[in-house]
């Protein structure tokens, strides 16, 4: 349990900063930039280069093989994601696959040695907010501002406390799942790696970075799926 604890310090206590920048005013190091955002805009770079190069030279008749495999990958995603959106909310499934995405690419760096930036939980954090705004901004849309403040009485009145609580917690378990199954993976890697430094720590990254890194991106978007079919209803 000590050795866990030394690494659990080692991982959270290590420096974050990718680039140090001093402007020469404002609190030292406010302006630093951490090694998660470089990680995220580098990932978020990747699959944009990776978008462009893969949809060029889309047609409508006589599509390559490649196109084929590319909508034929999209129609399972967005069935995956969409699935449990229902019809009301079905717009939304864009922006679930998107995330899906970028959350698995985050996720899968691990293998190629980078620290995932869902390991940091000002990111994870940024993600859950985002995503119960958006559940927010569903439940407005199709209740109306009236609709969307009588939702929190319902079904009776008495419950007004635990709806408005909601709103904190639901962002909040968002956050902490995500960040506390990447960092148990991680740690556990860590460990691996100290104990057994040969063979054994790639066959165990192919669960952990690959197959949890996964699950986890899944999780998160189910969960942000459910809550949006819920504020819809």
């Amino acid at each position: 349990m000590d050795k866990v604890g030394e690494v659990v310090q080692e991982l959270l206590n290590s420096d974050k900063t990718a680039i140090a920048i001093d402007p020469g005013f404002g609190p030292a190091g406010f302006f630093d930039i951490s090694k998660s955002v470089v990680v995220s805009w580098g990932v978020m770079i990747f699959l944009m280069i990776l978008t462009l190069i893969m949809t060029a030279e889309m047609r409508v008749t006589n599509i390559s093989k490649r196109q084929l495999i590319i909508e034929t990958a999209v129609v399972k995603l967005r069935s995956l994601v969409g699935g449990g959106l229902g019809e009301e909310a079905k717009e939304y499934t864009g922006w679930l696959m998107t995330l899906l995405i970028f959350l698995g690419f985050s996720n899968l760096v691990g293998i190629l040695g980078f620290t995932p930036a869902t390991m940091d939980l000002n990111v994870t954090a940024a993600l859950a907010i985002t995503s119960i705004v958006l559940v927010q901004i569903a439940s407005i849309r199709k209740k109306g501002g009236k609709g969307y403040f009588k939702s929190f009485a319902k079904p009776i009145a008495v419950i007004l406390p635990m709806n408005i609580l909601e709103l904190g917690i639901k962002p909040l378990s968002l956050c902490m799942r995500l960040f506390g199954n990447i960092l148990a993976a991680t740690v556990i890697m860590e460990m691996l790696k100290t104990l057994v430094p040969i063979f054994v720590p790639a066959v165990f990254c192919l669960y952990f970075d690959l197959f949890d890194g996964l699950l986890q991106a899944y999780v998160f978007v189910f969960l942000t799926s459910l809550y949006i079919k819920e504020a819809v209803e």
